[in-house]
């Protein structure tokens, strides 16, 4: 996904704004200037009509970086009322997105049109590659008709001049479950009962108008309260920022967590766990089976392709498996993921050994805002080394790599790899499902992200894998 995005950064000052008025002297004050002291009178305005709007905005960042919907605003609340509601919170908000309305631009509805570059050619190209008759020629020009238009964009390919475009609007496009939509008032809203949550609205939106609702307090209240609060870090962290991965145990256990686990432990028990479950499920002639441990793939199953179930893997995650041995080992700890996507939210909300998540974003501004630089920090080993393979799981093949390294039958196993879920990969899916096999393999690995955890939504950097 793209990362580099100004939207981003925007919301990554916002986030270092509150965390050092989380620890400051007067937290609530300092919350309600934060629109102020990012846009004073008199700056000068790139993007926005005026500075008022631009400090309206400003004030739904920090009101979804203290972890609040925009939808249940009133707007009767300063920022220092939602800074207190912070603070005597008792749990996180379920759904874990929301639409920050005043920043959506209302883009104009997607739709296939023919710009003023047609030239009326005798040819008629266009009209002839559509198949529902919505191209007419009037006046000498080619016109759509948007009722018949079925935006399958043949004549798009069909015009030798390329007048003909789409016109997009980049989260609707980009969602592959069509689950957000414009509302009545030409502003997007997500449909939570078929959203997936694999995060890629937030990174297509051009205006920032998508966010994710931060559990960053709820984490910081606990360790300031003297309570046992312990990290497990996503295998794909490594790489994403400076330094390796024993400095940044290192660096998160100086912003006051307890201690710091790596998700690959559980990685490995997973590995472990599928290569049985596949190679059970081979004996007893099954065609397939699918990996599991993509959040949003699961969600997308549960919601669009219950069918596909009987296909998947039953073996459980590998957050599942390492936060049970911590929960195990540290009965009075509260235990926080951090990870690089939005779809883990929902995965926890079903996990009793997992508290809270942040993501990658959020721990470079608590790093930001303390002044921690992982590259400066000593390394600190683990008390159990991850193996290669766990620590692989991130990357798009690293998850039936690991599988196959396991399986004593090698030639067991014929890989298949779907990198992204999107439109297409839905589409092969559901021939899978229809034609109950897959020729491509019979271990297919579903990731909703291309190339894998590393190029989650909420990632600091895409790291290059060699």
């Amino acid at each position: 996904m793209n990362n580099n995005n100004q939207g981003i950064y925007l919301k990554k000052e916002v986030l270092e704004r509150i965390i050092r008025a989380f620890f400051s002297r007067d937290f609530k004050e300092r919350v309600r200037l934060i629109p102020f002291d990012m846009r004073p009178k008199g700056t000068e305005i790139l993007y926005r009509c005026c500075i008022y709007k631009e400090r309206a905005i400003l004030k739904d960042l920090v009101i979804t970086g203290l972890g609040f919907a925009i939808e249940n605003d009133c707007e009767m609340f300063d920022l220092s009322k939602y800074a207190e509601r912070s603070l005597e919170r008792g749990k996180p908000e379920e759904n874990p997105l929301t639409v920050v309305e005043a920043a959506c631009k209302g883009c104009v509805p997607s739709r296939i049109y023919v710009t003023n570059l047609c030239q009326g050619c005798v040819a008629n190209l266009c009209r002839k590659a559509c198949k529902f008759g919505a191209i007419a020629i009037i006046g000498g020009k080619s016109v759509i008709d948007g009722s018949k238009c079925k935006n399958c964009k043949m004549c798009i390919e069909a015009c030798p001049y390329g007048a003909i475009v789409k016109m997009a609007v980049p989260c609707e496009d980009s969602c592959p479950v069509g689950a957000i939509k414009k509302n009545v008032k030409g502003t997007a809203q997500i449909d939570y009962k078929i959203c997936i949550y694999c995060g890629k609205c937030i990174i297509s939106c051009p205006f920032g108008a998508i966010h994710e609702k931060s559990q960053i307090i709820d984490v910081l209240k606990n360790i300031v309260s003297c309570k046992k609060v312990i990290a497990l870090i996503a295998p794909s962290i490594v790489g994403q920022f400076p330094g390796n991965v024993y400095q940044l145990k290192s660096a998160i256990i100086k912003t006051g967590f307890s201690d710091v686990y790596e998700v690959a432990q559980g990685a490995d028990t997973t590995a472990i766990n599928e290569a049985k479950e596949f190679k059970k499920r081979m004996k007893s002639a099954g065609s397939i089976m699918t990996t599991s441990c993509c959040a949003s793939y699961n969600q997308f199953i549960k919601k669009h392709l219950p069918e596909i179930r009987t296909f998947v893997s039953d073996t459980k995650t590998p957050l599942y498996y390492i936060a049970g041995k911590v929960k195990a080992e540290h009965k009075d700890a509260l235990t926080v993921f951090i990870c690089p996507c939005i779809a883990k939210k929902n995965e926890v909300q079903e996990n009793i050994n997992v508290d809270y998540v942040i993501n990658y974003r959020e721990l470079e501004a608590l790093f930001n805002a303390k002044d921690i630089k992982v590259q400066d920090c000593k390394e600190e080993k683990f008390d159990i080394e991850s193996s290669r393979q766990g620590r692989g799981f991130c990357i798009t093949g690293g998850v039936v790599a690991a599988v196959s390294k396991v399986l004593e039958t090698k030639d067991l196993a014929k890989p298949y790899i779907i990198n992204g879920l999107n439109k297409e990969a839905i589409r092969q899916l559901k021939r899978i499902v229809k034609d109950q096999k897959c020729a491509e393999g019979n271990l297919i690995e579903v990731m909703s992200c291309e190339g894998g955890c590393i190029g989650g939504n909420a990632t600091v950097c895409i790291p290059k894998v060699s």
